[in-house]
């Protein structure tokens, strides 16, 4: 079999050294990536508390909304 036969596994060998190059760029760009600081985290963790300090879906005493029925009687419903 000469390399320009099929079955020759040549097209197996180029997949696997593409597949072997891809993995080592990969391996490389995610050494090259700097780390979040901590304090950058702190400050968005803490942003979005602020954001999200009040919702009125979480508030049921909040006033215009009804207060939920207690468990209990089941209701009878129009058929």
């Amino acid at each position: 079999m000469s390399a320009g036969e099929p079955g020759s596994g040549l097209g197996a060998v180029v997949g696997v050294l593409a597949t072997t190059v891809a993995m080592g760029a990969a391996a490389l760009a995610a050494r090259l990536v700097r780390p979040v600081p901590p304090h950058r985290i702190r400050t968005a963790i803490r942003d979005r508390e602020q954001r999200t300090a009040f919702l009125p879906q979480r508030d049921p005493d909040a006033s215009g909304r009804s207060r939920p029925r207690a468990p209990g009687r089941l209701v009878p419903t129009a058929a």
